[in-house]
């Protein structure tokens, strides 16, 4: 009898042992066993997408929370940027000159206001524009800085950097490239500048089909100041210059020493080192000095391009100092020049 009942108890002790075992939780290989599960609030913000958006300046990095929508802009160069993306400055310096100058689509909205010059624009327009960004040149405004800031974040730029700092045509296209990210529009902006490298490529072609073999260029704005003929050539860092390039053309203009804004501002002696080129210039209808001061001037007569008529007058309002579309306008103007010319 005893032992029927110490086995019944010894039976009991283990199905209570068992099934202490099977209600207790398996751990998953790895785990910590001390590890608190994450809660809601913190599954939650694991689970947010981080929006800001970090571009660069000259001044560093600076981060965004979000899109910017209402964006000031105080020189010409980043109002185009911003058209060629697709988006319309609320506000912006000398739309009377820009639109003297750039010649591009699309164009300028009537809605965009008008904030002043570019060398003293309205700090009173501006803010009342309430805008969320201000882009604007270093040369031109880095003495007003803290009272743009004061009005809205701002991004600062320079268009014409330093020797060694690389050309013109590249900040231009890392400017491009920042404010297309700041309004993440990177897909258009890749489209922009494949289409622009096409119509290089396209221009080249064209050139070479027209059976023109020299390649040499000199290219000139020029203009009168005290009744004096004023001639502007232009540099390898130039951004116009570079544009030739990529069109299969060869800087013929050499001088030493390096110029910030990519051009010699000399006079007609200096065409003689360039006699052998195609020799394209930039003036207006009422101040062309070639036909003008320098007409009968032997300096200029004698010169090999201008005997053998290889001299292209471009448009007055050619924009040399602009952004990719401007860029890609400047191509076909040279283009057409040449190739008519043939």
């Amino acid at each position: 009898m005893k032992k029927i009942l110490w086995l019944s108890l010894v039976g009991l002790l283990l199905s209570v042992l068992l099934m202490a075992c099977n209600s207790e939780p398996e751990n998953t290989e790895g785990e910590n066993d001390n590890e608190e599960a994450p809660s809601s609030s913190e599954e939650e913000e694991n689970n947010t997408e981080d929006t800001s958006i970090t571009v660069s300046d000259v001044y560093g990095e600076q981060t965004f929370d979000e899109v910017p929508e209402k964006i000031v802009v105080l020189e010409w160069v980043y109002a185009e940027n911003l058209l060629a993306l697709g988006v319309q400055p609320v506000g912006m310096a000398d739309i009377e000159g820009y639109h003297s100058w750039v010649n591009i689509e699309p164009e300028l909205d009537e809605s965009v206001e008008d904030v002043g010059t570019r060398q003293e624009p309205s700090l009173e327009a501006i803010h009342a524009l309430d805008p969320d960004l201000i882009i604007t040149a270093q040369s031109r405004h880095e003495d007003i800085l803290d009272s743009l800031k004061d009005i809205a974040p701002t991004l600062v730029y320079n268009a014409y950097p330093e020797e060694g700092e690389g050309t013109q045509y590249e900040e231009m296209v890392s400017t491009f490239n920042e404010m297309a990210k700041l309004v993440q529009k990177q897909d258009e902006a890749e489209q922009v500048l494949s289409d622009i490298e096409e119509t290089y490529e396209t221009a080249k072609t064209e050139i070479e089909e027209a059976g023109i073999e020299n390649k040499l260029f000199a290219l000139s704005q020029a203009y009168s100041s005290d009744n004096s003929p004023v001639i502007r050539l232009f540099k390898d860092n130039a951004m116009a210059t570079e544009i030739m390039t990529k069109m299969g053309l060869e800087n013929a203009y050499e001088s030493e020493g390096f110029q910030l804004y990519g051009f010699d501002q000399t006079n007609v002696e200096a065409l003689q080192t360039a006699q052998e080129a195609h020799f394209f210039y930039i003036v207006q209808e009422d101040d062309n000095i070639f036909t003008e001061q320098l007409a009968g001037n032997p300096a200029w007569e004698e010169l090999e391009f201008v005997k053998e008529d290889r001299t292209y007058q471009l448009p007055g309002d050619t924009w040399t100092f602009g952004g990719p579309l401007s860029a890609e306008v400047f191509a076909n103007q040279i283009k057409e020049a040449l190739v008519q010319e043939k």
